[in-house]
């Protein structure tokens, strides 16, 4: 294999490797390391986003999270600022959360019982997949 050749499997694996799904207000990539990022859709400033050792990270936070829960609740595990906001967005808008926004003042979502991947298709709303 050519250096060439080998710089573009590179370049091919690392697209592959690396994943963004946007949603109405959120977005949130699977990093080459290993690391998810969530930010706010469209925002390009580190005051924007949140990155997890892991997704299955994120995914410990939301299950310690009580059943319904606020972004104060996301607040109490150490996020501070409006990404506690953005946080609760993104569970309640990614279709591994089942959650849903129930209250917009002050924002709080509710644990439904019923992932994203249990609902009939179509029903994932908001959703845009980015460089598949």
């Amino acid at each position: 294999m050519s250096r060439d050749e080998a710089a573009d499997l590179q370049d091919a694996v690392g697209d592959a490797l690396t994943q963004r799904r946007e949603f109405f207000r959120t977005a949130g990539v699977h990093r080459e390391d290993g690391t998810y990022e969530v930010s706010r859709r469209g925002a390009d400033s580190a005051g924007n986003s949140k990155v997890f050792e892991s997704f299955e990270a994120l995914r410990r936070m939301f299950d310690r999270l009580p059943d319904e829960f606020s972004a104060d609740d996301v607040g109490r595990t150490g996020i501070t600022g409006s990404r506690r906001h953005m946080l609760v967005r993104h569970f309640a808008e990614h279709p591994s959360f089942d959650c849903t926004i129930t209250r917009r003042n002050p924002l709080t979502a509710e644990k439904t019982g019923e992932s994203a991947c249990e609902q009939p298709v179509g029903s994932e709303e908001g959703e845009v997949v980015v460089g598949d």
